[in-house]
């Protein structure tokens, strides 16, 4: 087994189990844009991959579909005020909606964009006024519901919470932002504290929180308002942070991990490069800075040791850099600025905030390879919803509109 495989490997056992061909969480079941998925098309036809099915109703939000046990889960606006759980079949119907309560009213980017976390039968999910909720899917019941602002005496941000919940264990991990309390851990069952991080305060940003193991050591890295920060993931003991400045705090970008270094970049031109750890992960060093590839919220895929992402304000297009090295490999300046996931050995970039296009390339690091693209034309709003791919099939998210492209190759 080959070290980058073993990372998968790991990954897998700290997470929580999700079946194949499912995807319980933001980013797919690692949280890192990959997708567990084979025998996929390498290139479309002209129109893109079939439409399956288009079903409209859901209101405004920018969070992600999540896949599992046969269901499709999707936030969204059941009115103005009131925000739900859209439960659909592998059909596109909507079978019921769970309403979970009030939403922000940012008139920028209305309705829910945390991504729900999916835990066998019960939902986690954080709204953008700071309520952190755990749902019994199939009651519809609140088990327990807290407002991490409130207990945490943390501060809403600029565009309001939008982090997705990690699940680690029998905890569930949040970043306050408040005193002695940046990132929380609780009780998944209870909603009790269990750890927060005295010591480190600094205002939450937009970034989903992630855990590797390195050299038999859980850690936990995510992005605050104004650092990239390191936490032993046990017990919320506080390693280190770097400083990583951005405009307004708009961190939105989950590092990655390969072989002891953490990738971190972020949009607004800031920069973006690799740290390596030290054996027991108290401490950094850096290894390498790029200002090229500042993506803005939506994300950074590595494969086989190569980065894959698109850049924001440096550029607008879509770049392969060797994480190691930091050596650019390609520019592609034919794909502009989009959400980034992996299966299969292809990239699948969904463009926004308002053309909508959808490509596949080929995940090669000696050349860009362009396979095919569509136009998403069914839906509403900004295009900033990240897909989700489960057994074979591309779920894409428009404002008040969820569509189904079958990948699949045919015998």
């Amino acid at each position: 087994m080959n070290k980058y495989f073993a990372i998968l490997f790991l990954m897998l056992i700290v997470a929580f189990s999700a079946d194949a061909g499912e995807s319980p969480q933001f980013r797919g079941p690692w949280r890192d844009g990959r997708f567990d998925e084979s025998k996929l098309l390498t290139t479309w036809p002209e129109e893109g991959p079939p439409c399956l099915w288009t079903t409209h109703g859901l209101g405004h939000g920018y969070s992600s579909p999540v896949i599992a046990d046969g269901k499709i889960y999707i936030p969204g606006m059941i009115d103005e005020a009131t925000a739900g759980i859209f439960v659909l079949n592998l059909s596109g119907e909507i079978e019921r909606v769970i309403p979970v309560g009030i939403e922000t009213e940012d008139t920028q980017a209305p309705g829910p964009r945390s991504t729900p976390t999916l835990d066998g039968d019960r939902l986690y999910m954080l709204s953008g006024l700071g309520e952190l909720f755990c749902l019994n899917i199939a009651s519809g019941e609140k088990i327990w519901s807290v407002n991490i602002l409130e207990r945490f005496k943390g501060p809403n941000i600029m565009y309001t919470l939008a982090e997705s919940l990690l699940v680690d264990g029998d905890r569930v991990i949040c970043t306050p932002g408040g005193a002695d309390a940046g990132l929380a851990a609780l009780d998944k069952y209870t909603g009790e504290t269990v750890w927060t991080t005295p010591g480190f305060t600094d205002e939450a940003s937009y970034c989903a929180p992630i855990i590797y193991t390195h050299k038999g050591r859980r850690l936990l890295l995510t992005e605050t308002a104004n650092y990239l920060v390191c936490l032993d993931a046990k017990n919320g003991s506080f390693l280190w942070k770097m400083e990583h400045p951005t405009r307004d705090g708009i961190h939105a970008v989950t590092p990655l991990y390969l072989d002891g270094l953490i990738y971190y970049t972020g949009g607004y031109e800031a920069e973006s490069g690799a740290v390596r750890l030290s054996d027991d992960g108290s401490s950094y060093e850096k290894v390498w800075q790029d200002n090229l590839l500042d993506c803005q919220h939506h994300g950074v895929v590595l494969h086989e040791g190569y980065l894959y992402g698109t850049s924001h304000m440096r550029g607008n297009h879509l770049v392969c850099i060797e994480m190691k090295s930091g050596e650019i490999m390609w520019i592609a300046k034919d794909v502009k600025q989009g959400v980034v996931i992996y299966a299969d050995n292809m990239l699948y970039i969904y463009e926004g905030p308002t053309r909508g296009i959808v490509h596949l390339v080929k995940a090669d690091p000696t050349a860009f390879h362009h396979a095919g693209s569509f136009r998403i034309t069914e839906g509403d709003g900004r295009h900033w919803a990240h897909p989700a791919i489960a057994d074979g099939i591309l779920y894409i998210r428009h404002g008040d509109a969820v569509m189904a492209y079958d990948l699949r190759s045919k015998p």
